[in-house]
Parts: structure tokens; C-alpha cells; sequence
């Protein structure tokens, strides 16, 4: 009840916090924030008890984006036997890498980076079940904007460095984390008389959820939660800056939705673990014809490459 407390008024206060919305890098795929979280909080990295090596793709119109990233609790062998049969006993740290590549055919812009992440996991009980973690990223990364000779203007290229902090309190039933991304200052093209600065900007991250359990026997739980994106500026729009995730679990299946875009209807699905997953991200225009507004099409495919192969068959863990 306790974790409950702590983040439910978590909650209250990143809520009142909130100021607005800015670019992110990565900005796509957009399904990355469901399937692959730690990108946005490295803490989050090693909270589950496998090696996951992912991919997303995603496609719209004649835009494309990918994510590679893998994430895992870093282990040690037990010397003596134990009479579970472990060989392996699991450490505080979660080692996380990732690379991404996001080209915009509206803006004629291309982000590309790659980054490693390491996170310190410390117990809150005597079962191991609660923790609270904290993480950050180091990423390089990459920004080129194609000229126009038309309008006279020259293409624009960036490599910069970046870093990403995170905090994270997990437990069998709920979690809430706290993040910055991109925190250091954007790089800014002066030579020129009209200066260009990269469409980024310093993040500020807020992730909370908690999970219903509707049927044990049939491992059929329940998870709203929410994500909550924010920046350095200082106006407010609630459908930009609040963003919830509904997802039903059926045994190793997940469907949901997710209102990344109020003006898109959105549905994603998920066979999970314990040796691979495939989902699908789909998020559709509502007041538009598909022909007008190109709908968002995400693919992300996941292989548990560790020797425990149990992976999300106990729910109720971590």
C-alpha cells in the first residue's frame, strides 16, 4: 500500500509540474515508448529478468524510422547448487545499447544516434520485488537537413553528443520513473545570416502505471498508465503533454491502445515471451480519409537471447 501512496502522489506532483511538449530524439517510431521504454528512461534498463534484443520499424508515407536496442540485468554464476537448480543469481546493475535512424520526408530532415545505458538497481525488500533504480544514457548523435538551391538554402549537418537521466520505482504491481533526455544544450548553425538550431530540445519524462489482476489462473491483467512528455518552455496544452496507455494481458498476448495522437485512432498487439515476441502498432487518422492523411504502420520484433526463459510467464515478478 505504501507503493501505492508514493506513486500516486508522484503522480499529483508531476502533473502540476507539467509545462508542454517539445521534439524528441528519437522522435519515431512512435511505439518505442510501449516496447522498448528505456530509451526515454535509462533506469528502466534491467528491470526485467531477461536479455531482450529488439527491433522497431515504423512507415508513414514516405517517412521511415528504426530502432535497434537490446536491454538486460547484468548476471553472476552461483558457485555452489542451489536446490531451485539456478545457476545464475541476478546483480544491481541493467546494461541497455541502442541505435535509431529516423528520416522525415516532410522537413527533409534525418536524425540518427547511438547510445549505451547502464543502471544501478537498489532492493526495497527482503524478496527482491521492489525496487527503486536509477540510470543514465550516453548517446552520439547525428542531424542532417537537406538544402534547397531553389530558396537558396544550404543543407545542415550536426554531429553532437547527448546524455539521458533517469529514476525508476518498480514492484510487482505498479511502477512510476522520472526522466530527462537530451539534456545537454542543442548545437545552433550561427555562420549564417538566418541561424538554424536542431528541432530538439531538453525532455523532461514522467511514466506511471498499475496492474489489475482480473483472473490469476488465467493470467488476464489489466494496465492503465500514463506518460507525460514536458520541456523547458512554458505553455500547456493537455492533449500534447498527457498520454495514456491501455493494455489487457491474456496469458502471453496484449492488446491495447494508445493516445500518442488524439486525432488518430490507435491500437496496437503484442505475443510476448519467453523465447520471442512480434507486435504491431497501428495508428489510423479519425476525421480523415487514409488517402489524405497517411496512417502510421510499426512493426517490433524481440528475441530473449538469456538462458532463463521464463520472461513474462510471471507476471507478478518485477
Amino acid at each position: 500500500m505504501w507503493l501505492i501512496k508514493k506513486l500516486f502522489l508522484i503522480f499529483l506532483i508531476s502533473i502540476y509540474c507539467i509545462v508542454s511538449f517539445g521534439q524528441q530524439v528519437p522522435h519515431n517510431p512512435i511505439s518505442y515508448r510501449l516496447f522498448s521504454p528505456f530509451l526515454f528512461n535509462p533506469a528502466i534498463a534491467g528491470s526485467k529478468d531477461f536479455f531482450s534484443l529488439d527491433m522497431i520499424a515504423g512507415f508513414r508515407s514516405k517517412s521511415n524510422s528504426e530502432i535497434i536496442s537490446a536491454n538486460t540485468r547484468v548476471t553472476r554464476k552461483i558457485p555452489e547448487y542451489v536446490p531451485s537448480g539456478r545457476t545464475h543469481s541476478f546483480t544491481n546493475f541493467g546494461l541497455g545499447g541502442f541505435t535509431f535512424n529516423d528520416y522525415n520526408n516532410t522537413d527533409s530532415t534525418h536524425n540518427s544516434g547511438i547510445g549505451v545505458t547502464l543502471a544501478y538497481h537498489i532492493p526495497l525488500n527482503k524478496k527482491g520485488l521492489t525496487f527503486l533504480s536509477i540510470g543514465a544514457s550516453v548517446k552520439g548523435m547525428y542531424h542532417f537537413r537537406e538544402g534547397n538551391s531553389d530558396l537558396g538554402s544550404h543543407g545542415k549537418e550536426f554531429y553532437y553528443p547527448n546524455i539521458d537521466f533517469g529514476i525508476y520505482l518498480y514492484g510487482p504491481g505498479a511502477y512510476a520513473g522520472l526522466s530527462s533526455t537530451n539534456f545537454l544544450d542543442r548545437p545552433v548553425d550561427s555562420d549564417t545570416l538566418s541561424p538554424y538550431q536542431l528541432p530538439i530540445s531538453r525532455q523532461y519524462n514522467f511514466i506511471a502505471g498499475y496492474k489489475f489482476v482480473l483472473s490469476r489462473s488465467m493470467n488476464i491483467i489489466f494496465e492503465p498508465s500514463v506518460i507525460v512528455f514536458t520541456d523547458d518552455s512554458l505553455s500547456f496544452n493537455f492533449k500534447e503533454n498527457i498520454e495514456p496507455i491501455l493494455k489487457l494481458y491474456a496469458g502471453n498476448f496484449c492488446l491495447g491502445t494508445y493516445f500518442s495522437d488524439y486525432s488518430n485512432f490507435s491500437f496496437f498487439f503484442q505475443y510476448r515471451y519467453p523465447r520471442f515476441y512480434v507486435g504491431t502498432f497501428i495508428a489510423m487518422p479519425k476525421n480523415s480519409p487514409y488517402y489524405k492523411k497517411s496512417l502510421t504502420a510499426e512493426i517490433t520484433l524481440g528475441i530473449n537471447l538469456s538462458g532463463n526463459k521464463s520472461g513474462y510467464l510471471k507476471p507478478s515478478q518485477w
